[in-house]
């Protein structure tokens, strides 16, 4: 008996345990929920396989799409589409998209990652009050990040990468107690970090990189879970910022930092791994210790204007691995740590500073001497001054004159006898490609940003060519290779001993100038490589025997073969004109190749003077512009057309407005693509576009009578008025009024998603003019103009021929 009542609870825990369903049984209203969202979204394409029938909380995950249930609920929702989705179509509302999706009361977890989600995100996102996680990144989300998340006080982690959010980080935030990671890298946000940043105490990830955010940051320490911090590519400064010591990666690099660097400030960063501080002006000391920190792997400082004295005692942490200290004012001997003898694997870069060594291109001593008191950061004597002091600055003076005049007098009679022996008979210096600077530190991925390697894919890597190699390319010039000669030299087409064509330009120095001093110019031409621009895939210097001089210089250009567009849209080309489809894929091209002179390299390409005939098209029809403000290759450096400070010269337009001149060169081109004949006056350009402002309001034959005869006939309405509405504002006069690149390459996606929709939905041949259902609704609301801040840069050579 004793056993029986013994064994009956475990007897009735099994009954209980067979009694219940092994699996998780999903509420149908949010079953009907989960189809919903698969009608409104059309990526990935595994939502097709969702029916009426799937039991969706016991689903495989993949990597695409995952639902976890508790209970009888949803309370994690992950779809991710392809890294290249574009747009939904104008059918698409973000709206009716979270109306949907708040019907999942329970659900902590969503990630909508490359959807083509587009629109303002609904102020209804705060009904989803259980939220924990929210991942909406790779979209085309615009407008301000809604107050309404204030509400979701349980939101741990918000992720709004890579969309077109606006206006400012809201003061707000402090309304998010939970907050552990914000990331809001490649947006459009402006304006200064509030000050209530400070509060969040629990935050370990703080990720603004590539936004438009400046001025000094709010103090940091107080952030003492704060792990990682990145700020690339924003325009904070000047001063260094106070920094919670927990911090393990520390990204600062591309911004208008100024002060010192503060040696006791980084020494307490004792879990540091990651630091980069590059391309700022830091000044003052280089606090040696980063180098030794307890945790340290990576240290990037270069393109500053750090000073001191280095020794080769000084001691490296063993895991540091990659160390840049490049372009920088630091004097002394290379630390034995940081030499290949020393038994690590290290990579390290330290060109362009005043070292003692060989192994890489060092500068003169007095080069950074004389920049470090150019910028006032190396200490100056402040003796009190005496009769005795006096009388020797004054002898000093007259000494200095003196010989001042007999260096002149020297000067003069060497440069009236350069010029007899150049007349006569010019001896130069091949520069074999073994010579000056690598090829490796050209193409090196640390002067190369990510957005410039991702659109520079499928180019060969940077190098330096022989003089030899071009004259076997062009068979020593001849006039059969010559193309032509314009305000930027001889052009000659080339074939490379591999077999790649090229085009070779060649530039005859004015004045002279030394290999040393075109070089920083070489390190910014050897970035600009894009799949929208015709790259440079090379230089090669010809010198002067007597001096080492340059004479000529030469760069080879990759060569681009079916011509100019001018050619495929007016001109005719063998009878093959470029579809309405085709058109608008160019001009994504072009706006896209504008976009990454403008903010895909440091500092900024600006004033490009951009025509029709400028843009090429390569194998598949894709657009490249073939003329950009290149550097050695405009008249004037450092002069209109090129980035200087904000606060230029009377008569030097600021960078907003070289902006915006590359915005209305891109109107005219893209007026030029929608009328179909070429556009030679200015005059021509004002009559149609008021010709196109008054069509826009009028009916769609008014539009369609604007358009190229060629495809008029196969373009959706919706879709031409994008276009002609874009064209129009980029064309306005005030250069204010004009829309940012980033605007002008939103509306073009939204036109090609528009013309795609209206192919698949309607028969153009016999249903001229009608909307598809993707273009009945209204409008996408116009986004916020964006204007992008300039960095300085110097000439650094006299002027040359053009």
């Amino acid at each position: 008996m004793e056993k029986l009542y013994c064994g009956m609870p475990l007897l009735l825990l099994v009954l209980l345990l067979a009694s219940i369903d092994g699996s998780t049984q999903l509420q149908s209203s949010q079953s009907q929920t989960l189809l919903r969202l698969q009608q409104l979204l059309y990526y990935p394409k595994v939502l097709n396989s969702w029916n009426n029938y799937t039991d969706f909380c016991n689903s495989e995950p993949s990597p695409s799409l995952t639902v976890v249930c508790y209970e009888d609920s949803v309370t994690q929702l992950h779809i991710i589409g392809d890294n290249g989705t574009h747009m939904l179509p104008k059918s698409f509302s973000i709206n009716s998209f979270v109306t949907t999706l708040v019907k999942l009361p329970d659900v902590k977890v969503l990630t909508f990652v490359s959807l083509g989600l587009w629109g303002w995100l609904p102020q209804k996102i705060n009904r989803l009050s259980s939220l924990e996680i929210l991942n909406v990144s790779s979209n085309f989300l615009f407008g301000p990040i809604p107050h309404e998340l204030s509400s979701l006080a349980t939101l741990q982690t918000l992720i709004l990468d890579e969309n077109m959010f606006s206006g400012e980080l809201p003061d707000w935030i402090d309304s998010l107690p939970s907050l552990a990671v914000l990331s809001l890298r490649k947006n459009v946000l402006n304006g200064s970090l509030p000050s209530s940043l400070s509060s969040l105490s629990g935050l370990r990830v703080l990720a603004l990189a590539n936004n438009r955010f400046n001025g000094a940051l709010p103090d940091l320490s107080h952030l003492t879970n704060l792990q990682v911090l990145d700020l690339e590519g924003n325009s904070f400064g000047p001063l260094f910022p106070r920094l919670s010591n927990k911090l393990v990666t520390l990204i600062l690099s591309k911004n208008k930092f100024r002060s010192a660097v503060s040696a006791e400030e980084v020494s307490s960063l004792y879990q540091l791994q990651h630091l980069d501080l590059s391309y700022n002006t830091f000044v003052g000391p280089f606090p040696t210790s980063l180098m030794s920190l307890p945790a340290i792997t990576y240290l990037n400082i270069s393109h500053n204007k750090l000073t001191g004295r280095l020794s080769a005692n000084l001691s490296c942490n063993s895991q540091l691995m990659f160390v840049d200290m490049s372009s920088n004012l630091l004097t002394g001997s290379l630390p034995t740590c940081l030499k290949p003898s020393s038994g690590t694997s290290r990579d390290v870069v330290y060109a362009s500073n005043c070292l003692a060594t060989t192994n890489e291109d060092q500068r003169p001593v007095s080069f950074c001497s004389n920049e470090a008191l150019a910028v006032g950061i190396l200490p100056q004597r402040r003796n009190k001054v005496s009769k005795v002091g006096i009388a020797l600055g004054v002898t000093a003076s007259i000494l200095g004159v003196l010989l001042l005049a007999g260096a002149l007098f020297v000067v003069l009679r060497r440069l009236n006898a350069k010029k007899t022996v150049t007349k006569s008979s010019p001896r130069l210096i091949r520069e074999n490609a073994s010579m000056g600077y690598t090829s490796k530190l050209l193409s090196d991925a640390r002067y190369i940003s990510q957005t410039m390697k991702l659109g520079g894919l499928g180019l060969p890597a940077y190098r330096t060519f022989s003089l030899e190699e071009l004259e076997y390319a062009t068979n020593n010039f001849e006039s059969s290779a010559f193309m032509g000669e314009g305000s930027q030299g001889q052009i000659y087409r080339g074939r490379l001993k591999d077999g790649s064509f090229v085009a070779i330009r060649c530039l005859k120095m004015k004045k002279s100038c030394s290999t040393q001093n075109l070089m920083h110019h070489i390190e910014l031409i050897a970035k600009l490589r894009h799949r929208h621009l015709v790259s440079v895939l090379g230089h090669c210097f010809e010198c002067y025997l007597d001096d080492s001089t340059v004479s000529r210089m030469f760069f080879v250009f990759e060569y681009v073969p079916n011509g100019e567009l001018r050619t495929w849209i007016s001109d005719g080309h063998m009878g093959r004109l470029l579809t309405w489809e085709q058109r608008i894929s160019v001009a994504i091209g072009v706006a896209k190749g504008i976009q990454f002179l403008h903010t895909g390299i440091v500092p900024g390409v600006y004033d490009n003077n951009l025509k029709m005939t400028d843009i090429l098209l390569d194998n598949n029809l894709a657009a490249k512009l073939s003329s950009y403000n290149l550097p050695l290759l405009v008249e004037g450096l450092g002069k209109v057309g090129q980035v200087g400070s904000r606060s230029g010269p009377k008569g030097t337009p600021s960078i907003k407005d070289e902006d915006k001149i590359d915005i209305y060169d891109f109107g005219v081109i893209l007026l030029e693509l929608i009328v179909g004949r070429p556009l030679r006056a200015k005059s021509q350009v004002d009559v149609l576009k008021e010709q196109l402002q008054a069509s826009i309001s009028a009916d769609d034959g008014a539009r369609r009578s604007m358009v190229d005869p060629t495809v008029h006939r196969a373009c959706s309405d919706q879709s031409l008025k994008t276009m002609m509405e874009i064209c129009v504002r980029c064309l306005l006069k005030d250069p204010l009024e004009r829309p940012s690149i980033e605007d002008v390459l939103w509306n073009l996606q939204f036109a090609s998603q528009v013309q795609e929709g209206w192919l698949q939905n309607s028969n153009p041949s016999s249903n001229l003019g009608s909307p598809s259902p993707a273009a009945s609704s209204l409008p996408p609301p116009s986004r916020l103009h964006v204007t992008t801040l300039e960095s300085p840069r110097d000439s650094g050579c006299e002027e040359h021929e053009r």
